[in-house]
């Protein structure tokens, strides 16, 4: 069974050393440090004011409905780029996965002529 005196003692790696009381003093000033300069901090925050409402340059912050970036917005010139292609594939597509997985297998028996090909 471990003690306490085997607990504290100071173990030197050949690199440095640890001893849990010297990390615990240090730990206990640097949360007094954070705590005294927490304390210069602005007395006249205001938790339910403008003062908590996100930085939009000057824009109004809506609904966060209305706020969302959707995914086709953030895709939209990739999928307009490639709008010839997503038309073939839309028109492939059926939302069967039976008609996936035979694609999938098609497709692996093409990769696996060409490689034995090569």
């Amino acid at each position: 069974m471990l003690s306490l005196e085997s607990l504290l003692e100071t173990l030197k790696t050949g690199n440095g050393f640890w001893n849990p009381v010297v990390w615990v003093v240090a730990t206990a000033i640097i949360f007094l440090l954070i705590y005294i300069l927490r304390g210069f901090g602005k007395k006249d925050y205001k938790k339910e004011t403008g003062q908590t409402q996100a930085f939009l340059s000057g824009n109004p912050e809506y609904e966060k409905e209305l706020m969302h970036v959707k995914s086709s917005n953030v895709y939209w010139g990739f999928t307009e780029t490639l709008k010839s292609v997503y038309d073939v594939l839309k028109k492939m597509h059926n939302g069967n996965a039976s008609d996936y997985v035979l694609w999938f297998l098609i497709i692996m028996a093409v990769v696996f002529i060409f490689m034995g090909l090569i």
